[in-house]
């Protein structure tokens, strides 16, 4: 083990390190709080200066990271946030949690990741250790990071240390947090695979060392492909079964009593969050390198995308067997978060299906407790609406309400008994009524 390797590690373990963070959203901040609550001190890094404030004044913008955590990390000068990228020099191991968004043509967008390497690159010193924690097509590390930081003449294994570790963040988990989920990490070389899972020794409960950063890569694709090919699997099997008149949720559950052989899935109006809409495609384009066409992820992919039209479908029919037209139709929609009890509205089905029914003319507005405002999408530049509140006056006086996220806060039974129609596409409403679809 060379010098700058064995001084890092040691560093590590003593917990005289500092971390930095680029990236303090929903991977990055909760990053941030693990570190510092096993006793690190840490900087983080975002262009968002309104991020930036928030932070330095003690206030979280994300719903599970709470306030008072983060002023009593203030108060001991362990932590603070910074826009000043200069400042990457004071970190003794730099983790990158930036956004790894698809184009407009569905291939991978890598700027952020190569515009930070870059960022990272002039400011790199001897006995650092850059993490790529975000989500990427395998090759990322090697191929496109590495290049750009031994361009600054420091060598890798020796003067600074590459690796790639996933990030296996799931917003609103009550049970599985970033230190109680294990973690894989991969190494460029040896050393850089040695210090960096000394580091996340030190937080984690588990670390699985893999034998390259290709390795590491390819083991999160899998993981949320995994995921996006059975979730396609039941939404295509609700389809199938509706026109049969079975209930598919029955048909979920039954098959759940099986102990060995079988993992349940659920449908729903589509797949949302950052990872599992997005990381197949990073596979999808790296394969083409190959000459290999991913025929089983593309049509998972394509099933899922099309669930919030098939939402919207049921919506405007069931309104049409009412004598009433989407066009003017007051539509209100429960639920904009991509899941339930959670604030993030990365890649949210909800998105898609106000878009959908706004352009056929509805007029729609959305409840979500934990949204009070919802704009600044990407796909979806012209949105910008406020959560309405939920009272009876609001749900009698729609004409259609559509569950697309399924709160545990919402009363279901009397939302049913005080709307004209109730849309359901989570399968909220367990008993049947002659004003509730399933959709």
């Amino acid at each position: 083990m060379g010098q700058e390797a064995l001084s890092l590690e040691k560093k590590i373990k003593a917990k005289k390190a500092r971390i930095g963070v680029i990236g303090l959203g929903y991977v990055g901040l909760p990053l941030v709080k693990t570190f510092l609550s096993r006793g690190f001190k840490v900087i983080g890094f975002d262009i968002d200066l309104r991020k930036v404030r928030l932070l330095n004044a003690g206030r979280s913008y994300i719903r599970h990271i709470s306030t008072s955590e983060l002023k009593t990390f203030l108060k001991t000068k362990a932590f603070t946030a910074t826009a000043d990228f200069k400042r990457l020099r004071e970190a003794d191991a730099v983790l990158i949690c930036v956004p790894t968004p698809l184009d407009v043509h569905r291939n991978p967008d890598l700027s952020y990741v190569l515009d930070t390497t870059r960022v990272i690159a002039a400011n790199l010193r001897r006995g650092q250790l850059i993490v790529l924690e975000s989500t990427t097509y395998p090759g990322t590390t090697d191929e496109e990071m590495l290049p750009i930081l031994e361009a600054t003449g420091l060598r890798i294994g020796r003067d600074f240390f590459l690796a790639f570790s996933p990030e296996r963040e799931n917003p609103g988990d009550k049970v599985f947090s970033t230190a109680t989920t294990p973690k894989v990490v991969g190494g460029v070389t040896r050393d850089c695979l040695r210090v960096a899972k000394a580091l996340y020794d030190q937080v984690i409960v588990k670390t699985v060392p893999v034998s390259s950063p290709r390795v590491a890569e390819a083991s999160k694709l899998l993981e949320n492909i995994f995921r996006s090919v059975n979730i396609a699997l039941v939404n295509e099997l609700k389809m199938i079964f509706e026109r049969m008149g079975i209930d598919v949720w029955e048909v979920i559950e039954a098959a759940s009593s099986k102990p060995f052989g079988y993992m349940p899935f659920y449908p729903g109006p589509g797949y949302g969050g950052h990872c599992i809409p997005i990381d197949p495609f990073y596979l999808t384009w790296k394969a083409k390198e190959v000459d290999y066409t991913t025929k089983f992820i593309e049509l998972a992919g394509e099933i899922n995308t099309f669930m919030p039209y098939y939402v919207v479908t049921k919506t405007v029919d069931a309104l049409n067997q009412r004598g009433i037209a989407i066009k003017g139709a007051r539509v209100l929609v429960l639920g904009i978060a991509y899941k339930k009890d959670i604030d993030d509205q990365r890649e949210s089905p909800s998105l898609k299906i106000i878009s959908l029914l706004q352009e056929r003319g509805a007029r729609v507005a959305y409840h979500d407790s934990f949204v009070p405002r919802s704009r600044g999408h990407r796909e979806y530049p012209g949105l910008d609406l406020k959560s309405v509140p939920l009272n009876a006056a609001r749900i009698k006086g729609s004409d259609a309400v559509i569950i697309a996220t399924d709160h545990s806060a919402l009363d279901y039974k009397k939302i049913v008994r005080q709307a004209r129609l109730v849309v359901d596409a989570r399968n909220a409403v367990k008993r049947k009524s002659k004003n509730v679809i399933k959709a």
